[in-house]
């Protein structure tokens, strides 16, 4: 496929499975063998990788990056500029079984602007990540992430923060101080528990 930015409709790979309905934004782009259903919304400038399923009852923002080999469950909202990485996990049913029908108890999780999930992360489902939080690969997140969080491990805790521009923050987990993002100079504050961009 052609990656020509000034490309406005979807580029749609020819193994790809796009069922009647899905809206997908211009700009768009959706490679090998992946399957969209016919209830999902795709914003504009979007990247489906090889191999990714998106379900009904999902909505993508724009210029999302989503890597080969995850699936978007029903009930996942991405907001604009979200990346997942190659062969992340969603879920949409906290206590699944086989035996059981539980389609009408999937949790809905919320990945805010900017948010960036590591490759073979695990996001239980039920969450909010806050505005560009960091998981990093193979981080399970079982509770509400911070916005510029960055988070490792299984369960996954806390072990910094993140500038927007995706840098290490020089700040403390807690208490109140101020630093500037190695890349763009953006200055941040923490206070209160949480990190904010000073304008």
């Amino acid at each position: 496929m052609p990656l020509d930015k000034d490309i406005k409709i979807p580029i749609i790979h020819n193994t790809a499975i796009i069922d009647e309905g899905a809206e997908i934004g211009e700009g768009s782009r959706v490679w090998h063998w992946v399957h969209v259903c016919g209830g999902a919304q795709i914003g504009k400038g979007v990247s489906l990788g090889q191999n990714v399923f998106v379900g009904n009852k999902v909505t993508i923002g724009d210029q999302c990056k989503i890597q080969n080999n995850v699936s978007v469950y029903d009930n996942v909202h991405l907001e604009e500029g979200v990346f997942c990485g190659p062969s992340m996990v969603f879920t949409n049913v906290y206590n699944p079984r086989a035996l059981v029908e539980r389609k009408d108890e999937y949790r809905d999780t919320f990945v805010k602007k900017g948010a960036s999930l590591g490759a073979n992360c695990t996001i239980v489902c039920g969450v909010t990540i806050g505005e560009y939080a960091f998981v990093g690969a193979g981080a399970v997140i079982n509770k509400d992430v911070k916005p510029y969080a960055l988070m490792v491990g299984v369960p996954a805790r806390q072990i910094g923060w993140m500038s927007q521009y995706g840098e290490k923050l020089d700040l403390p987990l807690e208490g109140e101080a101020q630093t500037t993002c190695p890349n763009t100079q953006q200055q941040y504050q923490l206070k209160n528990g949480q990190v904010t961009i000073i304008e």
